[in-house]
């Protein structure tokens, strides 16, 4: 599949939406919103991250179509990638692709990262990416609704 990167349209969001709610998608994200059914949380989140300057969310496209979204976020010096690939497209590289196209746009390092510890697919994501794991972290993960272990990584160099 050819993937690529675009701005977000307005009409991406109704898919980030659906994806969020994917309770499977969710539970192996695990840091995600309290309540992703808030419809108006969810439209102040997107409205923020368009907005915000330092902020860089993109659209995931696999042949033209929407299938999630990745983004570098955070202040100087502690920035951080997200990504989020829709469920059904897990598995097939899509998010080395996206996430190796937005490094590719962000030239600042270190980059940081975090996924949760049982989170086998992210983090070796991140690993082919070139993250590496640089400490560990307890948090409570609201899409388990219990605290979890969580992997933080680092991509050094340029």
């Amino acid at each position: 599949m050819d993937v690529s990167l675009r701005e977000v349209h307005d009409s991406d969001l109704p898919v980030f939406f659906r994806q969020m709610n994917d309770p499977e998608s969710a539970h192996m994200a695990a840091f995600t919103p309290k309540d992703p059914g808030d419809m108006d949380r969810f439209d102040a989140h997107w409205k923020k991250m368009r907005t915000s300057p330092g902020v860089d969310v993109r659209t995931v496209l696999a042949d033209g179509d929407v299938v999630g979204s990745a983004a570098v976020y955070g202040e100087p010096g502690e920035r951080e990638v997200t990504y989020w690939i829709d469920r059904a497209y897990w598995g097939r590289g899509l998010a080395t692709a996206a996430l190796r196209e937005l490094l590719a746009l962000i030239p600042e390092r270190p980059l940081y990262a975090r996924a949760a510890a049982d989170n086998a697919g992210s983090r070796r994501v991140l690993a082919k990416c070139g993250f590496r794991e640089s400490a560990r972290e307890r948090g409570f993960a609201a899409a388990r609704g219990a605290e979890i272990d969580e992997v933080v990584l680092v991509l050094d160099g340029g």
